[in-house]
């Protein structure tokens, strides 16, 4: 009965973090019975596995891949190395060994995973120094280079977590204090890595400032007081009294601006009217006088009239009274001339102004004394 030849790998790292440029070394271990050269096919699992490289022994069979060329290297225990790693060298990585067709092959598998190191990271923040009850402080955690980058907050030299107040984006990248308070002010740092590198910020102090209790007041109960305030202001109308009463105080100051001319107006006025209604009485009686003496003596003036021819005609508007008494007049006056003995009427313009003037003065009188009765009310 013959042995079945079997070869064993071995490997004790099954994840390998490698670093973008450098290189990295899948190392696996083999052993067989027989002293035949190995056959050793390394290839890395895509949609589909991918072959990487084939050799016998140390020696590659074919040609290699044009991403992978000059850069493959295969060592006599089945080892792989891959120097200058790219990004795109990441995967599961799967090698088989066997000696001849009727032994069993041994595999193994290697995850590598490649990496850019992390920069030194820096803490942004819009101002070093704010006040107490401020809202919404910002702080955010800034590099320049690095791949799959984890963030730290520190405060202290202590992890800060989510909690009522700290509030961290779901890459913890940004840190937000939601409401400021004095116990805030400390020393902050951030804290960056990823599988490869580690990065820590420089400390920055966050300085917190006292606010007066004005402002604590009026921030809390003030606001709702400011509102209420312009809102009574804006709906409020006075009263049809109080609007009422203002309208007569400016009415009474106006009057009071015009005072001085209209009452020279109102002492002329009086003066004018008493002087023309006298003329005018005295016109009327002085003509009156004159009719009855006319008619005392018809007959003499009948005569008069009829020896002379023609009549004569006397004026009862004349100014001088003495024109208007002949009591001894041999000539009759003409029928017409009892007309004049009625007041005159006076027309034109002046008769016009002379209402209007008085009805002035009335209307003035009328407002002083309402003011007077508004100011003693």
């Amino acid at each position: 009965m013959d042995l079945v030849e079997v070869v064993n790998i071995t490997g004790h790292v099954r994840h390998i973090h490698g670093t973008y440029g450098q290189s990295a070394l899948l190392s696996v271990q083999y052993s067989s019975s027989s002293s035949d050269k190995p056959v050793i096919k390394w290839q890395v699992r895509r949609e589909k596995p991918i072959t990487v490289v084939q050799s016998v022994g140390t020696d590659i069979i074919g040609n290699l891949r044009p991403d992978y060329r000059d850069r493959i290297q295969i060592y006599d225990n089945g080892s792989l190395l891959i120097s200058n790693l790219l990004l795109s060298d990441e995967g599961m990585y799967e090698v088989e060994v066997s000696i001849t067709d009727d032994t069993f092959t041994g595999e193994k598998s290697i995850n590598l995973t490649v990496d850019v190191p992390v920069s030194k990271p820096r803490v942004l923040v819009t101002s070093s120094t704010v006040l107490e009850l401020a809202e919404n402080f910002t702080m955010s955690c800034s590099h320049d280079n690095g791949t799959k980058p984890l963030y730290t907050w520190l405060k202290a030299g202590k992890t800060l977590t989510n909690d009522s107040r700290i509030l961290l984006s779901t890459d913890h990248r940004v840190m937000t204090i939601t409401r400021v308070i004095l116990s805030d002010d400390d020393v902050y740092g951030c804290l960056v890595e990823n599988p490869i590198s580690i990065g820590r910020s420089s400390p920055i102090k966050i300085t917190v400032y006292r606010r007066s209790s004005l402002y604590i007041v009026l921030s809390t109960g003030g606001i709702f007081l400011l509102v209420t305030l312009v809102t009574v202001c804006a709906c409020w109308k006075p009263s049809r009294k109080e609007k009422h009463k203002l309208e007569a105080q400016a009415s009474c100051e106006y009057d009071e601006q015009s005072e001085d001319p209209l009452k020279h107006e109102v002492e002329v006025i009086p003066r004018t009217l008493e002087r023309d209604n006298k003329n005018s009485v005295t016109l009327y009686v002085k003509d009156k006088e004159s009719t009855e003496a006319e008619e005392d003596s018809p007959t003499e003036s009948r005569t008069a009239s009829d020896t002379s021819g023609s009549p004569s005609y006397t004026s009862g508007r004349s100014p001088r009274p003495a024109t208007h008494r002949y009591h001894h007049s041999p000539v009759r006056s003409p029928p017409a001339s009892r007309e004049h003995g009625s007041p005159p009427k006076s027309t034109g313009p002046r008769s016009t102004v002379r209402p209007t003037r008085a009805a002035g003065v009335q209307v003035i009188r009328e407002q002083d004394e309402e003011c007077a009765m508004q100011s003693y009310t």
